[in-house]
C-alpha cells in the first residue's frame, strides 16, 4: 500500500516503512540503542531525503526508547540518577546540533556532512566495539578475566563535583556524564540518531557501569534527547514529516518490546559483537554510496 509523505516529497510502502520500524525497536529494546543508526541510512535507500530523515527519525526513537526503557524500569535496571545527568548534558548538546543543522541546510551542505558522519563515526565506533567484543568472547572461552577491573581507579576518580549513583554502584564525578551526554545530544540532533552506539560503549568502558543497567539507563536518555530534538527541529527547520513518523513509531513500539525479551536471552558479549557488526554493515554501504558513480550526475532543485 502506497503513501505519499507529504514532507518528504516522496511515495513509500506503508508496509515496508512498519517492518522498519519494528526492526529498529528490537534494536532498542536488545542493546540498548536508539536504533537511529540504521534506520536513518535505510530511509536514505529507500529515497527520504536526508534532512527529513534524519528529523523524523529523531520522533521515532522516542517511541522505541520509551518503549524499551519503561520494560527496563519494571525490571529494577534502569539507574535514573545517572539518566538524569546524562540528560542534562543531551538537552545542551542537542540544542547546539540544531543550530549546526539549520546553518548548514541554509547553504546547502547538510546532505553530505549527515553521510560523512554516519560513515566516520560508525566505522570507529563499530571498529573498536568490534575489537573489544572479540577479545571479551575469546576471553571467555578461556575462562580468563581481563587485566584491567570495571571498577579499578582511574583519572575519572580524580575529577571534582562527585556523585554516589546506587543503582550502578558507582561514586564518580558528574562531569563525564555530562560530557558523554552533550555529545550524544550533538549526534541526535545532526545525524538523526539516539546516540546509543556511542553511550553505551561509554557508559561501559569509561564510566564503568554494569552491562545489566547500562541498556535502560541509555534509553531512557534517548528518549527525552530525541524528543527535545524532534521538537527543536519541527520548529527550526520544519523538517518533521508526521505521516513517517507515526508509521515508524507504531512499528518501533511493537518491536522494543519483542528486543526486551530477546536482549535477556543473550549474553553481554554477544549482544555487543552483533551490534558491532551492524554498525560496520551499515557504515559499509554508507561509504560505497558515497564513492561509486550516481546513476544521474545532475538533479534540478529549488532552494
Amino acid at each position: 500500500m502506497q503513501i505519499y509523505l507529504p514532507i518528504a516529497e516522496v511515495s513509500v510502502n506503508a508496509f515496508l516503512l512498519l517492518g522498519l520500524g519494528g526492526l529498529v525497536g528490537i534494536l532498542s529494546g536488545m542493546f540498548g540503542v536508539g536504533g537511529g543508526f540504521l534506520m536513518t541510512p535505510l530511509l536514505f535507500f529507500i529515497g527520504i531525503p536526508p534532512a527529513v530523515a534524519v528529523a523524523t527519525e529523531a520522533n521515532q526513537i522516542v517511541a522505541a526508547s520509551f518503549s524499551g526503557a519503561l520494560a527496563h524500569f519494571r525490571r529494577k535496571t534502569l539507574d535514573l540518577w545517572m539518566g538524569l545527568i546524562l540528560l542534562a548534558g543531551g538537552l545542551v548538546g542537542a540544542t547546539a546540533g540544531v543550530q549546526v543543522f539549520a546553518a548548514l541546510k541554509a547553504v546547502g551542505q547538510v546532505d553530505l556532512l549527515v553521510r560523512v558522519c554516519y560513515v566516520v563515526f560508525l566505522g570507529i565506533i563499530g571498529s573498536l566495539m568490534f575489537i573489544e567484543s572479540a577479545r571479551a568472547v575469546s576471553r571467555s572461552r578461556r575462562k580468563t578475566q581481563p587485566r584491567r577491573k570495571l571498577h579499578q581507579h582511574s583519572w575519572i576518580h580524580g575529577l571534582p563535583f562527585k556523585v554516589k549513583f546506587r543503582t550502578s554502584g558507582l561514586y564518580i564525578s558528574a562531569i563525564p556524564p555530562l560530557l558523554v551526554g552533550a555529545l550524544v545530544g550533538l549526534l541526535a540532533a545532526i545525524m538523526g540518531v539516539g546516540g546509543g552506539f556511542i553511550m553505551v560503549p561509554a557508559m561501559i568502558y569509561l564510566l564503568g557501569m554494569p552491562t545489566k543497567v547500562v541498556i535502560g539507563t541509555s534509553l531512557f536518555q534517548i528518549t527525552f534527547v530525541t524528543a527535545f530534538t524532534t521538537i527543536m527541529h519541527a520548529h527550526t527547520n520544519q523538517t518533521v514529516d508526521v505521516a513517517l513518523a507515526f508509521l515508524l513509531f507504531i512499528g518501533g513500539v511493537v518491536g522494543a518490546q519483542i528486543g526486551a525479551r530477546l536482549g535477556v536471552k543473550l549474553q553481554a558479549e554477544q549482544l555487543r559483537i552483533i551490534l558491532s557488526m551492524l554498525v560496520l554493515g551499515v557504515c559499509g554501504k554508507l561509504a560505497f554510496d558515497l564513492l561509486v558513480q550516481p546513476a544521474e550526475l545532475y538533479s534540478i532543485g529549488t532552494q
